[in-house]
């Protein structure tokens, strides 16, 4: 067991400070604080035989006989009524990985001394270090009581961090409830006690628990933010009702970084839309705010809205100052040098080569420069050198096994890119024998063979990852709709989709390839109904492909076109759109 936890244990004393510290301390009568002692001329308590004493306890510490040392120490300290020899004791224990010992002496401290909120938490932290949660209660009960009122809320809102530790948190948020029972209904702390049981709660993995306690808190005060946070980490922690508390909150005035945090939450659920309105609303309120800038650019690059990207990328760029030559690398170069990625790759778009390569030159983050000559490669094999694209690649250091799986990653885009779909298929073939039992690289593979014709392959490798990885809701889907693509098994193509949808059940792409397994099944106003939410969700050059086709095969032609067209604006060059332009002998 290892009792230390995340207490604070002094630097180990030296003889000479515990002496001195002897010199220094007053006979204390037990209870009464050293400001009430009387004015007049105190004698030393260190005499000859307690100075024996302790010197004969430091030198057993230090032979490591901390038994004896253990007991002559806290006999000092009993006699002095000194902490910092109570503490000495303490450390003596710890040292030795004697629990009891250690809480014997935390116990004794206090006792002497009942007021010592130091005494208190060292046996309160003692004995979660020991697992002996259940005995946690009073000690929690005298941490709160002895915090000044004003503080109190904080002192009830640090109970967490001391139970971080222990290994049953059933029973760290059964002994944190008991103790926090009469604050419950208060409105000063009631709200940070109800937040507390409900972080407790919830790392002992009871949501439902969770969600109940930021409710309570919430309904003491719903401008409290204690409560909201709480119920954003449950929305992470896969309990969707805990956003209407979110909401409630959002409704009054919350502070920008709140909104910033749920603006991640619903990037990691992917409803990139109601991310892109927080953090729009986060840029009007603290348009200084930087991280704010450099998400919503990445969001609306990643709907190809580059002229939104560029605006908001440059903002952030022109708010983190460039770091001043010869100083050390600081955490904002990463931000700067994914800015000035993204600025190069809006200007690729573009066909400003020149302008993407002055972005590039600005990066400075050693972490970055490989990303920055993987986007130099890219744009090499745009201007139809791929050979030197592949070269670049390969002849960039790796330093570790990501940096060689990016560069393999980097290698097999400019190939998918150039349409030398071969060329990559043999690559990762080549490469799984360096990264055996790799999912991704798996996947890629697959993706290759389909578009050579190897769907025999294909299904193999993406059944193989399955079997691997039966999470990887990518291979479910790709297999449904390559399926469906080629109008082969089409109930197993559809149940291989809803598995993926079981997955990630917002993701828009998902969700388009059910549609299009609807509609070569026949089922036209499903499919219709299917597309137009994943559209809505999110407008992409492929799913107004499908979209509009459907809409075509059920004679609405106008809308269909109008569909097109937007889908030609968001990507010109998307395959998946030309070929169905081209195959229905369309126009526009």
């Amino acid at each position: 067991m290892d009792y230390y936890g995340p207490m604070r244990i002094a630097p180990r004393f030296t003889l000479l400070a515990l002496l001195l510290a002897a010199l220094g301390a007053k006979a204390q009568t037990p209870g009464v604080p050293a400001a009430a002692a009387t004015s007049s001329p105190q004698s030393s308590a260190l005499d000859g035989a307690l100075f024996y004493q302790l010197l004969l306890g430091e030198l057993n510490a230090n032979g490591e006989e901390s038994g004896a040392a253990f007991s002559l120490i806290l006999d000092a300290a009993r006699k002095t009524v000194d902490p910092r020899l109570y503490q000495r004791a303490v450390e003596i224990a710890l040292k030795a990985r004697s629990g009891d010992s250690a809480l014997q002496a935390a116990r004794a401290w206090r006792q002497a001394l009942p007021n010592s909120r130091e005494a208190n938490r060292y046996t309160l932290q003692i004995l979660i270090g020991m697992n002996r949660l259940a005995e946690t209660v009073e000690p929690l009960k005298r941490e709160i009581a002895n915090a000044e009122a004003k503080d109190r809320a904080l002192a009830v809102t640090a109970i967490p961090r001391y139970f971080a530790r222990a290994s049953d948190k059933k029973a760290a948020a059964q002994a944190a409830e008991q103790a926090l029972a009469e604050y419950l209904s208060t409105a000063a702390v009631g709200v940070a006690a109800w937040t507390t049981i409900g972080r407790l709660r919830m790392e002992a993995g009871d949501g439902s628990a969770a969600l109940d306690a930021a409710r309570k808190g919430q309904a003491l005060d719903a401008k409290a933010e204690g409560p909201a946070l709480l119920a954003l980490a449950l929305m992470t922690a896969r309990q969707p009702a805990a956003e209407a508390l979110v909401k409630k909150y959002l409704d009054g005035k919350p502070q920008p970084e709140f909104r910033l945090d749920y603006a991640r939450t619903l990037i990691d659920g992917r409803r990139y839309a109601e991310a892109a309105t927080q953090l729009d609303l986060v840029t009007t309120e603290r348009p200084e705010l930087a991280e704010a800038w450099l998400m919503r650019g990445a969001l609306a690059l990643d709907d190809n809205q580059y002229g939104l990207a560029e605006t908001c990328f440059k903002r952030y760029v022109a708010l983190i100052p460039p770091r001043p030559a010869g100083t050390a690398p600081r955490a904002a170069d990463h931000g700067l040098a994914q800015a000035y990625l993204s600025l190069a790759q809006i200007a690729e778009k573009r066909k400003d080569m020149a302008q993407a390569e002055a972005w590039l030159a600005r990066i400075e983050s050693p972490d970055e420069l490989l990303n920055a000559q993987v986007r130099r490669a890219g744009i090499l094999a745009r201007q139809g050198r791929v050979d030197e694209a592949r070269q670049l690649i390969r002849s960039q250091p790796e330093k570790s096994v990501a940096e060689a799986r990016l560069k393999l990653n980097a290698e097999v885009q400019l190939l998918r890119e150039a349409k030398l779909y071969q060329a990559a298929y043999d690559l990762i073939s080549d490469s799984l024998n360096r990264f055996p039992g790799d999912a991704d690289l798996s996947y890629d593979m697959a993706m290759m063979a389909e578009k050579i014709g190897k769907f025999d392959d294909m299904e193999r490798l993406l059944r193989s990852v399955i079997a691997r990885k039966p999470d990887y809701q990518h291979a479910y889907n790709a297999l449904g709709y390559s399926l469906a693509e080629r109008n082969q098994r089409l109930p197993e193509a559809r149940q291989l989709i809803k598995k993926a949808l079981e997955l990630a059940p917002d993701d828009p792409f998902i969700t388009d390839s059910l549609g299009w397994v609807e509609f070569k099944s026949g089922n036209l106003p499903e499919a219709l109904r299917i597309l137009q939410g994943a559209y809505k969700s999110r407008p992409d050059a492929e799913i107004a492909a499908h979209l509009g086709e459907v809409m075509w095969a059920m004679g609405r032609r106008e809308q269909a076109l109008t569909v097109w067209r937007e889908g030609l604006t968001l990507s010109p060059d998307n395959d998946t759109l030309r070929d169905t332009l081209k195959r229905l002998r369309v126009k526009l």
